[in-house]
């Protein structure tokens, strides 16, 4: 089920995309089996920096078992304690970040996702960083890096391609932060650009192959 909070404070830059993510269409193939999944939740936290609007992504460290050395939004699975998606997304923030969830508010939860290669579905919470607080990778072992990244960049026409993985799929990547960001989180970030209205048009003809390295690390999953 989505959520959509009243907040007052929310920014007129993104309460379109807010009245709009609930109901946002999820193609079949991402659409979660009746049972037999975990539950997890990933903060899709927007905020006002620097260089304009921005989102918070990580980089997850190379030495996880799973998704090894990927660009993520911050997130994970839902323990019992947690009270659903929105407090998982939270507390995982703040693990993983060092953000403070008191300054997090949230707006809305999207249609659930599923991974199918992890088993997990996962929900984006939508939140707004109302209260800025310092980020820092937290678990070394976890976490490589942190950072915000504007809204501008990744609609960036030239930040944008289309990667081939293994099996020959094409699925939408950014290049961001020196990230390259593909995969699930990459989806995410396409269909956010989209429903916010934020995307530029772009050459979806420059493809480029999944570099090995990063094959090599997605295979320990």
């Amino acid at each position: 089920m989505t959520r959509v909070f009243d907040v007052p404070d929310c920014p007129e830059w993104l309460r379109d995309f807010v009245a709009v993510a609930p109901a946002t269409e999820v193609p079949e193939q991402l659409r979660p089996p009746a049972n037999g999944a975990r539950a997890a939740a990933v903060l899709i936290l927007f905020g006002e920096g620097p260089e304009g609007p921005d989102l918070l992504l990580l980089q997850r460290a190379d030495t996880l078992r799973k998704h090894a050395g990927q660009p993520a939004f911050p997130g994970g699975g839902i323990d019992p304690g947690d009270d659903g998606p929105v407090g998982a997304a939270l507390r995982e923030a703040a693990e993983e970040t060092g953000l403070d969830p008191d300054g997090v508010a949230v707006l809305a939860t999207m249609p659930e996702l599923y991974v199918s290669h992890s088993g997990y579905r996962v929900t984006p919470v939508v939140a707004w960083w109302r209260e800025p607080s310092a980020i820092a990778a937290g678990d070394p072992g976890e976490v490589a890096s942190v950072a915000r990244v504007p809204i501008s960049e990744l609609a960036d026409p030239a930040n944008r391609l289309r990667i081939r993985g293994p099996a020959g799929h094409l699925a939408p990547a950014f290049r961001a932060r020196g990230m390259l960001v593909w995969g699930f989180t990459a989806g995410i970030l396409h269909r956010v650009l989209q429903v916010g209205g934020w995307e530029r048009p772009w050459d979806k003809s420059r493809v480029e192959e999944l570099p090995p390295e990063v094959i090599d690390l997605a295979k320990r999953e």
